[in-house]
């Protein structure tokens, strides 16, 4: 059985040093296996809307633990690895 995997991330904006948000996904065919099917899924400095995909100031890049994600319409409907 697939487990789909949310992650994120969180560091300091290069523009306003507000807070850039990072998301990605992944798959996991059994729980003792690597993670696969790592998809992107975007970053956004919630303050400024810039758009940085990776921390370049040295500073805290916070990592959460990744959560385990249930796709909305189903492990192959159409919002997964879109």
């Amino acid at each position: 059985m697939k487990n789909y995997y949310l992650h994120l991330r969180a560091f300091v904006c290069d523009l306003c040093q507000g807070p850039v948000v990072s998301g990605s996904t992944a798959v996991r065919e059994r729980e003792i296996e690597k993670e696969t099917e790592i998809t992107q899924v975007g970053a956004v400095c919630l303050s400024c809307g810039h758009r940085q995909s990776e921390a370049t100031e040295p500073g805290p890049t916070r990592e959460f633990p990744p959560v385990l994600w249930e796709p909305p319409n189903g492990p192959d409907g159409p919002c997964h690895g879109t």
